[in-house]
């Protein structure tokens, strides 16, 4: 017999599912990375995806600056993994023009997702990992993305895009 919590938590089935309206930036105000990173970490912290923003952001940018996320198809996907943070999700943010991500030498980058891991999630995180590298093989979803109006739009968009689950 399944209990009350395993029916009222279905898994995530699209990219919506990780977000919502008020996670998604359509018009980032900084225009370099730690800028960047500082003000989706905000957002997550304001919305309670994150408990303690400090902690959060220099771990994400630490990351970063380890291993660059960005793509050659303008996509960047910085994280951090802690343990205050209780539930896999992302804030997403667009810059207007495409901007050098990290090192000078790296792709320039104008869609921003920014995921917060709990500390004991990796399965999840690369599943959500590999849905998100895969919209680099779709230029028209990105396109789409660059495109879209509004926080809604994105996220109506981000809900046509399935997550693999296994």
């Amino acid at each position: 017999m399944l209990s009350e919590a395993a029916i009222n938590v279905a898994a995530p089935v699209s990219l919506a599912d990780y977000t919502r309206p008020a996670l998604i930036v359509p018009q980032l105000r900084e225009g370099d990375t730690a800028g960047i990173v500082s003000e989706l970490s905000q957002v997550l912290h304001h919305e309670g995806a994150v408990s303690d923003v400090l902690p959060f952001y220099q771990a994400a940018l630490n990351e970063e600056l380890l291993t660059n996320s960005a793509l050659d198809c303008g996509l960047a996907f910085p994280h951090a993994r802690l343990s205050g943070v209780k539930r896999l999700q992302f804030a997403f943010g667009r810059t207007l023009k495409p901007i050098v991500w990290g090192a000078k030498s790296s792709w320039p980058v104008q869609l921003i997702f920014l995921l917060a891991v709990p500390a004991t999630d990796a399965a999840g995180y690369l599943q959500l990992l590999a849905s998100l590298a895969r919209l680099g093989q779709q230029p028209e979803v990105l396109a789409q993305l660059r495109a879209a109006e509004n926080a809604e739009a994105i996220l109506t968009m981000l809900g046509n895009i399935r997550v693999r689950q296994g």
